[in-house]
């Protein structure tokens, strides 16, 4: 098979090849911006597994920004949440169920309604 240009590749063919090329640095520390978005289950599931063996085998960090629960609770050990650019919750990702915190609550399970949505935002700043 003929070499692909980059734009030719499937979603997650470029998520690999972008995280290839990262580790070929053999960096200390990766960075992820929602490393799984936009793929499939089953795609996202293979990124994650080969976020947790790349972090393994390197002894590096991975700082990780994602929506997407599933990934974050096989990927991660520790979980931050920032709203409004103020981390309003960390902790480690078993505990991330019962934090107490409505934002994170209503975040972590998809509710609809809650304290994050504009309606809720609003009626807060008084507009």
């Amino acid at each position: 098979q003929a070499p692909k240009r980059a734009e030719a590749l499937s979603g997650g063919q470029q998520q690999r090849v972008a995280i290839a090329r990262t580790l070929a640095m053999d960096p200390q520390v990766l960075l992820f911006d929602e490393p799984t978005s936009g793929l499939d289950p089953i795609t996202g599931g293979v990124i994650d597994r080969l976020i947790i063996d790349s972090v393994r085998r390197l002894g590096a960090t991975a700082i990780t920004i994602s929506h997407d629960m599933a990934s974050v609770r096989r990927i991660a050990d520790k979980v931050a949440m920032v709203h409004n650019g103020v981390i309003i919750w960390s902790g480690p990702a078993s505990q991330m169920d019962n934090t107490g915190v409505p934002e994170v609550d209503q975040f972590v399970h998809g509710h609809a309604d809650g304290p994050l949505t504009l309606a809720a935002q609003a009626a807060a700043r008084g507009s």
